[in-house]
Order: C-alpha cells, then sequence, then structure tokens
C-alpha cells in the first residue's frame, strides 16, 4: 500500500522571504509523506506545540513507540527584542536615529528559522523515532485517532494542541482588522501608531517593544493600572518606566467600538476616540479544542478553560491525557514544558506525579522586567496563612546604583515566624535570571535564611537575595538573644 501524501494546506507565512521559506521547509516539507502507522503506539500526541514535542521527543527517547499528529509543527514563539541594545539586534543606531524597524523583524525571522530545525518533522521522525502525521486528528474509538485517512491505535494519547490569541468583543474589532502577538512580527514596516488592547504581560511587552522601535504607543486596559494581577508594587515601578517611555495609557476605560476611516483604525471609548494604524490585542488565550471528536472519547472541555484535567493531568477519559495551554492555566512555554514531563511518568511508568507540586515562576519581559514564583500576599491571606515579607529596595545596591538601575526590589513572603520561602516578587533589569535562585530553594526545601550563607560575586544585582535574607535572619537576634550574646562577649572579654 503506497505511503498517504499529507494532503492539509500548507500554512501561508508573510513576507515571502528565504527565511519565511526556510522554515515552511522544515514544518511542512511540501513532499512529506505520512508514514504507515505501527500496529500500536504507547503514546499518540496530537498538537506540536511546546507540550506536545517534549513528550513525543521525551517518551520516544525512554522507548516507547510514539506517534505524533500535527497540522504543521509551526511553534509560535514570542521574541520581544530590547532596542536598547541595537548592537545585540545586529542593527546599528546613530545618535538619535531610529531602530531599523525592517532590520529588526527580519532577524527575528531569521532566527526563527535558524531554530526550527530542532522541531522539524525530518528530525522527529528521523533522528527521534517519532512517527510524525501531518493533518487533523480526530478521536473516533475509546483507543483510536484518524489522521487522513489513517487510523492509529494507542494505549494513552495526549492532547497537547495548544491555544490561539483570541479577541475581546467589541463591536467593529473583527471587521477593522487587528495584529496578535502570533501574527505582530509579520510586520515589515514600523506602524507609525499602534493601540495596544490589554496591559496584561503580553500587552506590556508588546507596547513597550514597539514604542522604543519608534511607534506611537496607546495601551489600553478596562484595570485601572498595567498588570493587575501582579504585585502592585512591582506593577507601579512598570507604570511609571511606560510614562517615561511616552506610551499613552488609557486606564479604567471601556472600549465601545472599532471602525476603519480609509486606513486608519478609530477607537471609540467613553472619552473620547484614538485614531491608530493598526491595534495589536494582546489580552486572551482560547483553547484549540475544536474538531478533535472529544465527546465521542468521553472527555469533559469547556471553551474557555479547555480539557478538563485532574492534579495528574488526566482527562475524565483515564486513557488521555492533556498538557500545556489546552488545559491549563499558567500558559507558559516552560510550563507547558514541565507539564510534558510529568504526562511521560504517568502515562508511560504508572507515575503519580502531580501539577499542584510545581513551584512555578514567570516572568514579563519588560524593561524593568517583573519575575514571580509562588504565593503573592493576597494568596496566602486567602488560604488564611499568616507571612513575614522582607524587601530590599535596588537602591542599596552598589551595582544598582552604577548601572542607574535603582527602580526595583527583591521581595520575598516566608510564613510567620519561620524562614520557609512561599513566594518572591522581583522588580530588576534582569529578573528573570535572578529569580531562579528562589526557586531553586523553594524545590530543595531551603529556607530564606540559608541564602544568607551564599556568596555572591560583587558587584552583581543578585546581591539583593543575600540582602533580603540578611534581613529575615537579623529578626532571629530578639532581645533576649541579644542579651545572651552580649553577656558571653562580656565574660570572654
Amino acid at each position: 500500500m503506497p505511503e498517504e501524501m499529507s494532503a492539509h494546506a500548507v500554512p501561508t507565512l508573510v513576507p515571502a522571504d528565504e527565511h519565511n521559506r526556510t522554515l515552511l521547509h522544515n514544518v511542512h516539507p511540501p513532499d512529506w509523506r505520512n508514514p504507515e502507522p505501527a500496529p500500536r503506539y504507547n503514546l499518540v500526541v496530537i498538537g506540536a506545540g511546546t507540550a506536545g514535542l517534549v513528550t513525543a521527543a521525551g517518551a520516544a527517547g525512554l522507548g516507547a513507540r510514539v506517534a505524533l499528529i500535527e497540522r504543521y509543527l509551526l511553534r509560535s514563539s514570542r521574541v520581544v527584542g530590547d532596542v536598547r541594545d541595537a548592537a545585540r539586534l545586529g542593527v546599528p543606531l546613530r545618535d538619535g536615529a531610529d531602530p531599523d524597524f525592517g532590520a529588526v523583524m527580519e532577524r527575528m525571522r531569521r532566527l526563527r528559522a535558524r531554530i526550527s530545525h530542532h522541531d522539524s518533522a525530518e528530525r522527529f521522525q528521523h533522528e527521534l523515532g517519532v512517527d510524525v502525521f501531518l493533518g487533523d486528528a480526530r478521536f473516533t474509538g475509546p483507543d483510536t485517532v484518524a489522521v487522513g485517512a489513517r487510523t492509529l491505535r494507542f494505549k494513552r494519547a495526549v492532547i497537547a494542541t495548544g491555544a490561539r490569541a483570541s479577541h475581546p468583543p467589541i463591536p467593529g474589532l473583527a471587521e477593522a482588522g487587528f495584529l496578535t502577538n502570533e501574527s505582530v512580527f509579520s510586520l515589515t514596516e514600523r506602524p507609525a501608531t499602534l493601540a495596544v488592547i490589554g496591559a496584561g504581560p503580553i500587552g506590556c511587552e508588546l507596547a513597550q517593544a514597539f514604542r522604543r522601535l519608534g511607534s506611537e504607543v496607546v495601551l489600553f486596559d478596562a484595570a485601572p493600572h498595567v498588570l493587575v494581577r501582579e504585585d502592585a508594587d512591582a506593577a507601579e515601578i512598570l507604570q511609571r518606566a511606560f510614562v517615561r517611555d511616552g506610551i499613552r495609557l488609557v486606564l479604567s476605560c471601556e472600549l465601545r467600538r472599532v471602525t476603519r476611516r480609509g486606513e486608519r483604525r478609530v477607537i471609540e471609548f467613553a472619552a473620547g476616540e484614538v485614531a491608530v494604524d493598526e491595534i495589536l490585542v494582546g489580552a486572551g488565550r482560547a483553547p484549540n479544542v475544536e474538531g478533535l471528536g472529544l465527546e465521542a472519547v468521553g472527555v469533559q472541555w469547556d471553551p474557555a478553560r479547555g480539557v478538563a484535567v485532574n492534579d495528574r493531568l488526566q482527562t475524565t477519559n483515564p486513557r488521555i491525557y492533556a498538557a500545556g495551554d489546552v488545559c491549563m492555566q499558567h500558559k507558559f512555554t516552560h510550563m507547558a514544558d514541565a507539564a510534558a514531563r510529568i504526562v511521560i511518568q504517568n502515562t508511560l511508568f504508572l507515575g503519580r506525579k502531580k501539577l499542584s507540586a510545581l513551584h512555578v515562576p514567570w516572568c514579563t519581559y519588560t524593561d524593568p522586567e517583573i519575575a514571580h514564583v509562588g504565593m503573592y500576599e493576597r494568596d496566602a491571606a486567602r488560604q488564611g496563612i499568616a507571612v513575614d515579607t522582607f524587601v530590599t529596595p535596588l537602591s542599596t545596591l552598589d551595582r544598582a546604583i552604577a548601572d542607574g538601575e535603582e527602580e526595583g526590589f527583591v521581595k520575598v513572603h516566608v510564613k510567620k515566624g519561620t524562614d520557609r520561602i512561599l513566594g518572591a516578587t522581583l522588580v530588576a533589569r534582569h529578573a528573570g535570571e535572578m529569580l531562579n535562585e528562589i526557586t531553586l530553594a523553594m524545590v530543595g526545601g531551603l529556607g530564606l535564611g540559608t541564602l544568607a550563607n551564599v556568596i555572591h560575586p560583587y558587584p552583581t544585582q543578585a546581591e539583593a537575595i543575600r540582602k533580603t535574607a540578611d534581613a529575615y535572619n537579623r529578626t532571629r537576634l530578639t532581645p533576649r538573644v541579644k542579651r545572651v550574646f552580649q553577656s558571653w562577649l562580656a565574660w570572654t572579654r
């Protein structure tokens, strides 16, 4: 029986330059033929985002027979360049000149094409030993999935179809046209004016990036300040940075309508209207669950929250698991990776690994960055946990002063009366890198007091973590302990 040629439509990427042609060749080879299915697979993985790719590669590496089904292996990646460091981007700037927008975007497409080999259909099938099927997947029976004319039998299956950008129900928005974090990097010309809807992490990252690329930016949100779910002190620092950057903030507002006037898009709200060249929607993700035939196999799902899973990432069908954005609250690439590792253990080796056992860090890649792990104070209060909070401003650090980056802090919450770390928020230019030390301490069960023993190179901004630990240790010097020390030192003089 001849092999079946993949019949799914090849995705279109713009612009049609050499970098996107290379990318398409890797993710959807024009002559790709789906293989003959094995009699039965240990694992059939549906979806080739981060969770799907890690699950398939990891399981195959352990000796499992694995099939991976995807429309095309195009993993969307969010890249935000720091244009203040234009030399790093390969975009030389004259003093006072605007960044070369076209060169910045070309660099991003070049990098995406360069790394696409790692996730290519050829590599997964011929180097990693995964049977790759390009096409639409649909469950057809208790242990079967159809892709094209092929039927794959499985012992376990994993839904890893991810999520896509969604948009708020603003009248006229869809008709006027808008960009998302997935489509914005197809731009080749800088929009002179840009409206960003949503002041969450994605909206904030892209608003600042485009402002620094030379666009006039208006940032809209219904909340009274940016990053409403973040630590309020951290969000306030970032909001001040946005004002300094020249981003216009329109907060506590309800957008009423969007219309087209020639080539421009006009956003109407209570206080007036704003006309812009482009609109970027940076709020909301919708799980990709349509067309999978989940009802036929008893998998419960919700159009907003996605596939329902338990703490072990098992769906309401015990044969089928899910991982990544299609089922999880924290929609981060690194969380999809972590979830895939749980799924591998639980599907192949009767594992009992739990998602709730993970310490989840994240970072908003603005300038400054805001990084967080564990609980906020409000989370502890909601659970009835009393906390002690220790804060070290960056303005107390020699390195931050020398760098001109004094507006930031390290804030750590510990269980009251102990040094057990419950959560931390960092605001610094490289807060995401600094956070790993605290996350490691939490994973390893190390208390805040132990971090005072970690020697940090001088001068570094990470010294703020040691200073925060020192602040905790000073609380152990109670009046009684101090009197004991004084008596001992007097006796030994």
